[in-house]
This record gives structure tokens, sequence and C-alpha cells, in this order.
């Protein structure tokens, strides 16, 4: 089994209710998002997936997000708070079918609020 992973960054505010008090306030992070792909063959130029490709499109998604406050967003609000561990599963959705082929599949979705913090969703 062979694994790629990519790696993007933004920058975006949220406000996350019911949890901390910390966290209930306005505040911003500068986001990493990790994604990996899985493969077991490789294709006739070597690789499972070309990571042009990958990066392509995490960055379709990423740019959505990037320098924007989250909970205005109309994925997300009160119906799907932006926590990291939905911020996770709204790309790991994103890319679910363009990332998805007979060679290749999403593993994972990490995103990073901060250098030790983070939540990883794992597509079925």
């Amino acid at each position: 089994m062979f694994e790629l992973k990519v790696i993007s960054h933004f920058a975006a505010a949220h406000q996350l209710k019911m949890v901390d008090k910390k966290c209930e306030n306005l505040h911003g992070h500068n986001w990493k998002v990790e994604v990996c792909v899985r493969g077991k063959k490789l294709n006739a130029a070597g690789v499972v997936l070309d990571f042009g490709e990958i990066k392509q499109e995490v960055k379709r998604i990423v740019e959505k997000l990037d320098h924007s406050f989250l909970n205005e967003l109309e994925d997300f609000g009160d119906h799907f708070p932006p926590s990291s561990e939905n911020l996770a599963l709204y790309i790991a959705l994103g890319l679910r079918d363009s990332l998805h082929s007979s060679a290749a599949y999403l593993y994972s979705v990490t995103t990073w609020e901060s250098h030790n913090a983070c939540a990883t969703y794992y597509p079925e």
C-alpha cells in the first residue's frame, strides 16, 4: 500500500458555541490541512496519483475558506458548526469524488487549528 500526503494552509476565523467560553469568542487560526491518499498500484509513470492533481483539488476547496469568517459561509453555521472536526469532514466531502479512482482513494483529511491540536476524518 502506498500513501501520499499533501499539506495546505489557510487563515480563517470562526466562533464555536457550547464548547469552552474562550472558543465562543470570535477567533482565528492559521489552519494546516493534511490530505492523505492511498493506493495499491502504481501507474505507468510509477505513481499512485500525480501530486499536482491532489494539490489542485485541495486548493479548489481551501480557497473558499481562506480569509473568511467560516460561520458566515453558506455551508457552515448553526446547522454545521465550523469546528476542526467539521472542517475535516467538509474538505473530505469536497475531495471524495475527485480523488477516487480505481487505483487511489482518499484515506483521511486532518485539519490542524494549531501546532498541537488537530482533528482527522476517515471517509468510509
